[in-house]
């Protein structure tokens, strides 16, 4: 008989179907127990880990805001430690880097150390020569001493990377200053790269490992060695850190003045120039030697419409560059010497900058001034030059600075 209405069926059935039996009921009350374990064990940990992240936020929020004990160290330091202050840091920020670097016990003995001196907000961005296991009071009143930065190096535009002999006198070159800057004194040992180390790094270390920006590269690499670096260290102030490689050392500056260099446009504003940004680079290099920055953008000018017609620069500079020589002018016998920084003979360019660039010669090659010039000489006592669009301009011009006395 069927019974498709269900009134004869046990409506207990198919739950008794269902339940396990024996063995099965056993099991089954294994694996919920196991269940509920692992479901403990979760739970306990993340207990403990929202603990720990709680404790830690609670100790730097006390760190922060001054809550309670901190860890400080007794006395005025051990062992010679360097620490850097980026640009932009704060007083928490500075503390913080010290504690990391083992200068002090906590951020907080420095941060409450430097309360009672104002001139902590005013700590510049560079290099210091600390001591671990100091004291709060005893940093801060090192981090505010004048002597315990490393000096910074200061490029001025025109600078080579070798020294010039003017006399008597040895105008340093860029390798020279970087050595000088290199000199650390490290539990009472001065230690200095020496200009050869850091020479020798320039002219035989792959250029990529240099951090010469990838727009260089090509240019760089086919350079004579001693010169390949030429003008990629723009002028500017510069911070180097004692203590590293020559290789790291000549890097940092590199680096950073390929930074700037992208800032005031090399390589993005040289795109409709019709040069490649190197030899922008290279005619920012001239233009620097070439003139006094108010004719800048009338030297660039020049340059430009030589190139264009094409007609050789005829630059002293690039000839004393190679001679290392710092005069203005040249004799018959330097001119007719041939080679590759000979702009009399050789046309085009030069193979590499002639010095470093400023970022006033920068935007000049950039962006010429225009017009139809082609000569130039210097025709004032201030450096101030008189420009020409035809050869007897020119004379003339030349002519007068003579008369006057100019050279």
């Amino acid at each position: 008989m069927s019974d498709d209405l269900g009134l004869f069926t046990d409506p207990d059935a198919d739950e008794r179907e269902r339940r396990p039996r024996g063995r099965d009921r056993e099991r089954e009350s294994a694996r919920n127990k196991a269940k509920k374990r692992k479901k403990t064990i979760l739970w306990l940990v993340v207990a403990m880990v929202l603990a720990v992240g709680l404790g830690g936020a609670y100790y730097g929020y006390r760190e922060l805001r001054g809550i309670g004990s901190y860890d400080d160290f007794p006395g005025s330091g051990e062992a010679d430690a360097i620490v850097e202050v980026q640009d932009g840091d704060v007083v928490s920020a500075i503390a913080s880097t010290l504690y990391d670097n083992g200068v002090i016990a906590s951020a907080r003995a420095f941060i409450e150390a430097s309360k009672t001196d104002a001139r902590v907000t005013s700590i510049q961005p560079g290099f210091y020569l600390m001591k671990t296991k100091m004291s709060g009071e005893q940093a801060v009143a090192r981090m505010v001493d004048p002597k315990t930065r490393v000096p910074a190096v200061q490029i001025v535009g025109g600078i080579k990377l070798t020294d010039i002999k003017v006399g008597d006198k040895i105008v340093k070159g860029i390798y020279s200053q970087l050595a000088d800057a290199s000199c650390t004194e490290k539990d009472g040992a001065k230690k200095c790269l020496t200009v050869d180390e850091i020479k020798a790094a320039a002219e035989q270390t792959d250029p990529v490992a240099l951090g010469v920006p990838d727009w260089a590269l090509t240019d760089v690499k086919r350079a004579d060695p001693q010169y390949r670096l030429e003008g990629l260290i723009m002028r500017g102030v510069y911070q180097v850190k004692p203590g590293v490689s020559a290789v790291e050392l000549i890097r940092s500056v590199i680096v950073s003045s390929a930074q700037k260099l992208a800032g005031i446009g090399i390589p993005g504003g040289t795109m409709n120039t019709g040069f490649r940004p190197y030899e922008v680079l290279v005619m920012a290099s001239l233009v620097e030697k070439e003139a006094i920055e108010k004719d800048f953008g009338k030297v660039s000018q020049v340059i430009y419409n030589r190139l264009k017609k094409p007609m050789a620069l005829q630059f002293d500079s690039t000839i004393n560059y190679k001679n290392n020589q710092p005069h203005i002018r040249t004799s018959d016998a330097d001119r007719d010497k041939p080679g590759p920084y000979n702009t009399y003979l050789t046309p085009g360019l030069p193979p590499t900058p002639i010095g470093s660039p400023s970022q006033q010669a920068v935007a000049a090659a950039i962006k010429p001034e225009g017009g139809d010039i082609l000569y130039f000489v210097k025709c004032q006592q201030d450096g101030t030059s008189c420009f020409a669009t035809t050869f007897d301009e020119h004379n003339a011009n030349d002519q007068k600075a003579q008369r006057d006395g100019i050279y």
